[in-house]
């Protein structure tokens, strides 16, 4: 009987999950940087980075084509999508962007997934600065050796 019970509760879960949203959103991280980005499927509209266009906000063409580096992959280049980018540097928030926007595609479609895991977009990039030790320069640096 309660098996019976569990496998109603899971039907009802999937119900929940795929009724259709105005929005779907993901968080991404780059280091400092965070990036919570939300796809609006049904929009056709503008690429919006704390409420200023792709161009305006970053500055190289590079930065511009990995924070697009998600869309382009699944083809699904038309949709509204607005992002707030917080921390780090212009680099790594492009970064963010991408892997936050991995991650909303992901919930907007399943199917996504394997593309874009494979493309590497949703790992989370763990790579951090290393804190600065005591009785060393930096955070390996040693101090100049002297003879006498």
């Amino acid at each position: 009987m309660p098996e019976e019970k569990e496998k109603k509760e899971k039907k009802e879960k999937k119900e929940k999950k795929e009724e259709k949203k105005d929005y779907y959103k993901g968080v991404g991280g780059r280091k400092t940087s965070t990036a919570r980005v939300r796809i609006y499927p049904d929009e056709k509209g503008d690429f919006l980075i704390n409420e200023k266009t792709v161009d305006e906000y970053f500055q190289t063409d590079k930065q511009r084509k990995q924070a697009n580096q998600s869309l382009k992959a699944v083809g699904e280049e038309e949709m509204k999508v607005t992002v707030l980018v917080k921390g780090g540097g212009m680099n790594s928030q492009a970064e963010a962007v991408r892997h936050g926007l991995a991650r909303a595609l992901e919930d907007y479609n399943e199917e996504y997934r394997k593309k874009l895991k494979s493309l590497g977009y949703l790992t989370r990039d763990a790579r951090k600065k290393e804190r600065k030790k005591p009785g060393k320069k930096g955070a390996r640096r040693s101090p100049q050796w002297r003879k006498r």
